[in-house]
């Protein structure tokens, strides 16, 4: 009787011992999982901090260059600035055109003269400061502006519309006056890839302190610099993915 004791204690020790191997080796398993899941998010976090980095020396290089585009329009253009009634905007990059009576006749399309001599003088030099940050420009637009209104005929949707019609009119206009330029001959082919002319009615429009519509400061022609760092940002998007 002892003897089957025995051997019944033994068996029962060695079926102990055989579950405690089988549990030991689910958790080094386990364990063994968990580093490969480290592993994978270690470099999935680093891949995301390079690809931040990357995204915020883009994004530091294009506000140095905004600065540095901003700066030499305005050493360029300070002294014009008040004859032409036109400033530039620090922000958009916007060489603004405010004076509606310089620009063109009430409902028209066609270049005044005075506007035609500005150009004259005004666009040989920009492209000139523009060249030297050519690298780094994706497109001049040249974007017209108008008020809200049209006359007292035509309905608020009707206004946008006719306003539309015109705005595009007139920076199609100021496009082609530039372009024929004795002095952008030899910029012709740059002017064909980067120039667009854009018109946006009365979208845009410009208000006072009190919030009404400003209707001659809404009626501009702006030369707006759009640069290519989102370019440069979908590309590190890319080339990561």
């Amino acid at each position: 009787m002892a003897v089957v004791n025995n051997w019944l204690n033994s068996s029962r020790s060695s079926e102990e011992g055989g579950d405690s191997e089988h549990w030991l080796s689910v958790s080094d398993l386990m364990a063994g999982l968990m580093m490969v899941f480290l592993f994978i998010s270690i470099a999935l976090m680093r891949t995301a901090f390079l690809e931040r980095d990357k995204i915020k020396q883009v994004a530091v290089a294009y506000q140095e260059n905004q600065v540095a585009i901003y700066t030499a329009l305005v050493d360029e253009f300070d002294n014009d600035l008040g004859r032409w009634g036109a400033e530039i905007d620090k922000n958009t990059l916007a060489f603004n055109f405010h004076s509606p009576d310089v620009l063109f006749a009430m409902g028209d399309i066609t270049l005044k003269e005075q506007y035609q001599e500005i150009l004259g003088e005004f666009f040989p030099r920009y492209l000139g400061v523009l060249a030297q940050y050519s690298d780094s420009i994706d497109e001049i637009r040249i974007e017209g502006h108008t008020s809200s209104v049209w006359n007292r005929f035509v309905t608020p949707d009707e206004a946008y519309f006719k306003n539309m019609a015109l705005s595009q009119g007139r920076t199609r206009a100021v496009l082609e006056y530039v372009y024929e330029l004795p002095e952008g001959a030899l910029d012709k082919q740059w002017i064909t890839r980067h120039m667009a002319a854009v018109g946006l009615s009365s979208s845009r429009i410009i208000v006072d302190e009190a919030g009404a519509e400003d209707r001659d400061k809404s009626r501009r022609v702006s030369f707006r610099v759009m640069t290519n760092a989102e370019i440069q940002i979908r590309r590190i998007l890319e080339a990561d993915g």
